[in-house]
């Protein structure tokens, strides 16, 4: 989703993917506490900027308990594409059940996305699996998050220009969608940098224009990638991303102008560095 928990890319990136890396654990009997707070440069979720391809403030915090259970919450600021008429935030909260099965983890959880200030089919709820372990020298993850039919994922516009002017060629429309990733990283040898990798598949019955004249998939297919590093600090943790879609202008034109930077009318899923600084506690 924004499954936004997979710690091997760190909680600034990508948002290419999903859920917020949280680093540091603060233990109290069977209960961890953990959390992180991030400015990034550019808040990109699966590939797509949320921010308008501006800065964000990111913070989280996951409880977990010994037995594998874990709820949690992160929050962002949003603009442009990314604000679902809202009051520029999303808000995530989150819970599941993570175990270690013969050096292999499995978690399963959902994810249910807000807008906070908008309206309530603007916000869905998003299943996950994901199950991630060691290879040698590296860590791989591999995701599948799947977003059952509803409101917010439907097409309500056909294009920009319908949702400019306010009026819905579909109502009510719903849809679902899949995201399916796999996320790697490597720590080199005696040093605090590591280096990590991205690969998501987005495919969904949406293409697009939801109640609000936006979506999580734009055009209800694409590809998106990452390669970066990060270089650890004590607690703070500095990351820099090349992140990328599939995306053309000839897949996401009936998306205009909704789907542009509203300073400059750029392309808000094309190539970027994206960087950041990330606090755990």
């Amino acid at each position: 989703m924004k499954i936004r928990l997979a710690a091997a890319l760190a909680a600034t990136t990508v948002a290419a993917a999903a859920t917020p890396a949280f680093a540091q654990d603060a233990e109290s009997g069977p209960i961890t506490v953990s959390g992180s707070a991030a400015l990034v440069s550019d808040y990109r979720f699966r590939g797509v900027s949320m921010t308008d391809k501006e800065m964000a403030v990111q913070a989280g915090v996951t409880v977990a308990h010994e037995s594998g259970f874990y709820v949690g919450t992160w929050g962002s600021n949003l603009a442009g594409w990314g604000t679902f008429a809202g009051s520029n935030m999303e808000l995530d909260i989150y819970g599941g059940y993570k175990k270690e099965i013969s050096g292999v983890t499995v978690d399963v959880g959902l994810t249910w996305y807000m807008y906070p200030g908008g309206l309530d089919n603007t916000d869905f709820a998003e299943p996950y699996v994901k199950i991630s372990g060691a290879a040698g020298p590296a860590n791989l993850l591999l995701g599948v998050a799947y977003a059952p039919k509803q409101e917010a994922l439907g097409q309500w516009y056909n294009n920009g220009a319908a949702a400019v002017n306010g009026v819905y060629n579909n109502p009510g429309a719903k849809a679902d969608n899949v995201y399916i990733w796999t996320d790697a990283s490597t720590t080199i040898p005696d040093t605090n940098l590591t280096l990590k990798g991205h690969l998501g598949y987005t495919k969904g019955g949406n293409r697009g224009l939801g109640p609000q004249g936006t979506s999580i998939s734009p055009t209800g297919e694409y590809v998106d990638w990452l390669l970066g590093a990060d270089y650890a600090l004590g607690n703070v943790t500095l990351g820099v991303a090349y992140v990328d879609t599939n995306l053309s202008p000839s897949k996401y034109n009936y998306l205009t102008p909704n789907f542009s930077s509203t300073k400059d009318g750029s392309n808000i899923a094309g190539s970027r560095v994206v960087v950041s600084a990330t606090v755990a506690f």
